[in-house]
């Protein structure tokens, strides 16, 4: 078996407004569902972790700016880590991940050992 990255992504603008901690919670479960499938069938690897909007961008010439950038269409909004035969599989195993009902989007990428 192989590992794959898969990035959750979506809009970074939107106008809607923040959810409430109700809302939070059961936009949770689809994630807890999902990923507890995935956890069933010994595919997950790493559960991965949502990541803040805040951050910094380490560039060439040891330069460190404020980042990501809000100019930017898509934010990174979390990972995980799968196991899956090949990259066929990794892709039809995110096929049920939440963040598509919200018109985000996975990317996945196979990870490449370091020998």
């Amino acid at each position: 078996m192989k590992e794959f990255l898969l990035v959750f992504r979506r809009d970074a603008v939107t106008r809607e407004a923040a959810p409430s901690p109700e809302q939070m919670q059961a936009m949770m479960k689809p994630w807890q569902d999902w990923m507890g499938s995935l956890a069933a069938q010994n595919k997950l690897v790493n559960s991965g972790n949502r990541l803040s909007s805040e951050g910094k961008v380490v560039k060439p010439g040891k330069v460190v700016t404020d980042g990501p950038y809000v100019e930017t269409k898509e934010a990174i909004g979390g990972y995980i880590i799968i196991r899956a035969e090949s990259m066929e599989e990794a892709a039809e195993l995110s096929k049920d991940c939440p963040i598509l009902q919200i018109g985000g989007n996975v990317e996945v990428r196979a990870l490449v050992p370091m020998d």
